[in-house]
């Protein structure tokens, strides 16, 4: 987890600095970061010996760059792969390579937060085990994103996704693994239990209500079934969903974490899981291009994620290819793109409506298609 958050903090970081070359020094500062910056003058003094270190910024960028003098035991995977200076116990890092320093504080302060909330955790759930301890152990497991009540909404009030919408909506804006089960049920005509929970609870909260979510489903079902047999074997899973059946819970949508760690698709007959991680390489590479996400590049750059087992990376580098310069687009809110499918496609649907003028979900959809 520790790692993965890191891996997840430093992307998010660079894709920040390198769509805004101020936003380092805003988050620098924020966040109250006290690093010691090295005066023009002192730079100057030490413009031959900066300059040496391989790969760092060449003269013309040397006058603009900003250093920062820290202590070297800060900077040692730079000191490692001789990517800054050290001279009398301080390393001398560029700005463009100061997100090394601020992951290595990222990942100190993220572990010391984890360990107390450890102790703490134990402690609360003993003492509280009927009032809170059940919340705090089904915490990991909790979707704090947008619910069925904050869902998509196009500027005429109405619900984006809807058994009209779905289809043009999911190859405009869900992710591979919501994509994945889209086409497995248009092509099977039916979903597994773990495919219809995880595809069914994703529509569920991306706002599709429980009479689209019934009517979707029924009109894909009922192509191999007869419709007394879907209301007899389905319907009231559906309902159970939304909170209708049972103990009238209101069960919340997937996270990426989640899915990652749960059981693997069976080949050919399941569609739920993540592709980063249950595909092979090949299958997921030939996928992409099947998908035409990206040129080569990117989908060697996707598929370079992935092998190196971030698979959360690897889908919101899927996201950064298909949506160019999203983070500086009005109305796009980030958050949760890589780690949650509701997140994702809620950024998606925000991009393309304000890349269409405030046209809401289907009617870009459609306006995208008649183009093409």
């Amino acid at each position: 987890f520790l790692t993965q958050e890191c891996h997840l903090f430093k992307y998010r970081l660079e894709s920040a600095s390198s769509n805004n070359g101020n936003a380092l020094k805003e988050f620098l500062a924020r966040n109250d970061f006290a690093l010691d910056r090295v005066s023009r003058a002192e730079k100057e003094g030490m413009r031959g010996k900066l300059l040496s270190v391989t790969g760092g910024p060449n003269p013309v960028e040397f006058l603009s760059t900003d250093y920062y003098r820290v202590p070297f035991v800060q900077a040692l995977e730079l000191v490692a792969r001789r990517e800054c200076y050290v001279e009398d116990g301080f390393a001398f890092v560029p700005l463009t390579r100061i997100v090394s320093i601020v992951v290595a504080k990222f990942r100190v302060s993220l572990s010391k937060s984890m360990a107390l909330a450890v102790g703490a955790f134990g402690q609360v759930a003993h003492e509280e085990s009927t009032r809170i301890g059940p919340l705090l152990k089904s915490m990991n497991s909790q979707y704090t994103g947008p619910s069925t009540p904050d869902a998509m909404v196009g500027l005429d009030g109405e619900r984006v996704l809807t058994a009209a919408t779905v289809d043009g909506l999911a190859a405009q804006s869900m992710p591979l693994c919501m994509q994945q089960l889209h086409t497995g049920l248009k092509r099977d005509h039916k979903l597994k239990h773990q495919g219809r929970l995880q595809f069914g609870l994703f529509l569920k909260g991306s706002g599709m209500s429980l009479e689209e979510h019934t009517l979707f489903f029924q009109r894909e079902f009922t192509r191999i079934m007869t419709s007394e047999q879907f209301n007899k074997q389905y319907s009231y899973s559906i309902r159970h969903m939304h909170g209708k059946e049972g103990k009238r819970a209101s069960y919340t949508p997937y996270n990426c974490m989640k899915i990652i760690m749960g059981n693997p698709p069976q080949s050919g007959v399941e569609h739920h899981g993540c592709p980063y991680k249950h595909y092979d390489d090949q299958n997921l590479s030939a996928l992409l291009g099947k998908l035409k996400i990206g040129d080569s590049a990117d989908r060697d750059a996707i598929i370079r994620l992935k092998k190196e087992g971030n698979f959360q990376l690897a889908c919101a580098k899927q996201f950064e290819v298909q949506h160019p310069l999203a983070s500086t687009v009005a109305g796009v809110n980030m958050d949760g793109v890589g780690n949650h499918p509701n997140a994702w496609f809620n950024a998606s649907v925000s991009y393309h409506q304000a890349k269409s003028g405030g046209d809401s979900g289907m009617d870009a959809v459609k306006k995208e298609e008649a183009v093409m």
